[in-house]
């Protein structure tokens, strides 16, 4: 009978890597303290003697399970679906396993499925709110890290991260300035979301270092093509000489396109417009393509998992990060893109 051949631990990886086995389980965990170069000599390692980590031993060793919680309120959101894509990403390349739940918005339902997570000892939670606006901690004590992505808490102490929505209003307006844009209105969304205003307060912030101004008080409506159409027209009746347009979101601003195509006015040539999200469906179907800011919601999952694993790892994280937008240039601003 052949004899059983052993599989290839981690002490037999970091041997490999040259590095110690506690560096190559922080490489292989997804833990931040490791340089690229390291990580992926140990990934090298470990996939050249295809080591498979050893769950049980793990937690023995460390009184670990190898699973986290994804606490969300918004499962069939377009935000939560890529926050959630990439602190999967991170929790796969750390052999992390995930138990997803959706609150649905419901504090009763967060509860319960608060404990349904709880209940399989998760090493740690991330809970990802249907908006960005701030929300109140989960009751009572999870007993586990918790990290809140996208919605952060309203406790200081609490680690959160989330988009920084004024950087992406400052980026629009600079965007708009940079290619002579000086007759700039502003159409946003509902003025019960706290990221409509922290939008319009970086495109006023810019507009004021640029010498501009808005060509009218900041439109408030809804989170629609319908709004973005009205609201487009009521602000090329009063004033005819507007040449740039910041939009709140890319739904408003494919409405706003229409519209200003229907009243006769070329885009980019008369008249720029940029939108906010990159939801590409939209930005991308538009004519032209818009021109809009992109939350990189996918590297939000990630730091949310890494700030998680740093948390379980005895490096817990408090207070609000607030991670960097980008601008993503079509043809609603430049012609020749």
């Amino acid at each position: 009978m052949a004899a059983k051949t052993r599989g290839a631990t981690l002490g037999d990886v970091a041997k490999l890597a040259g590095v110690s086995i506690a560096t190559a389980s922080k490489a292989l965990n997804g833990r931040a303290q490791v340089r690229d170069s390291t990580r992926e000599k140990v990934f090298r390692a470990a996939s050249a003697l295809d080591f498979v980590p050893n769950a049980l031993a793990r937690g023995l060793l460390f009184g670990q399970s190898g699973t986290v919680g994804l606490l969300t309120s918004d499962l069939e959101g377009r935000f939560s679906l890529p926050i959630m894509m990439g602190a999967e990403d991170a929790f796969g390349a750390g052999s992390t396993s995930v138990f997803l739940c959706d609150a649905r918005g419901d504090p009763i339902r967060e509860q319960h499925q608060l404990k349904a997570l709880l209940s399989r000892q998760v090493d740690g939670l991330i809970v990802m709110g249907a908006r960005p606006d701030p929300r109140e901690p989960l009751s009572g004590d999870a007993g586990v890290p918790v990290v809140y992505a996208y919605s952060p808490s309203t406790d200081p102490q609490d680690c959160s991260v989330t988009s920084d929505n004024v950087e992406s209003g400052r980026l629009a307006a600079e965007h708009l300035v940079a290619i002579g844009r000086g007759r700039i209105g502003i159409i946003t969304g509902d003025p019960s979301y706290g990221a409509a205003h922290d939008r319009v307060e970086g495109v006023l912030e810019a507009l004021a270092r640029s010498g501009a101004t808005p060509v009218a008080e900041p439109l408030f409506g809804s989170w629609s093509e319908g709004w973005g159409r009205g609201a487009a027209r009521a602000l090329l009746d009063q004033h005819p000489d507007v040449d740039g347009v910041i939009c709140g979101s890319d739904q408003i601003a494919r409405g706003a396109v229409d519209a200003l195509r229907e009243e006769g006015r070329s885009i980019p040539g008369d008249v720029a417009v940029v939108g906010h999200d990159n939801w590409e469906i939209l930005s991308t179907g538009s004519r032209p393509p818009l021109t809009t800011i992109d939350m990189n919601l996918q590297e939000l999952g990630r730091r949310a998992a890494n700030l998680l694993f740093d948390a379980i790892g005895g490096n817990p994280s408090h207070g609000v990060e607030k991670l960097p937008c980008r601008l993503v240039v079509r043809g609603s601003t430049l012609s020749t893109v």
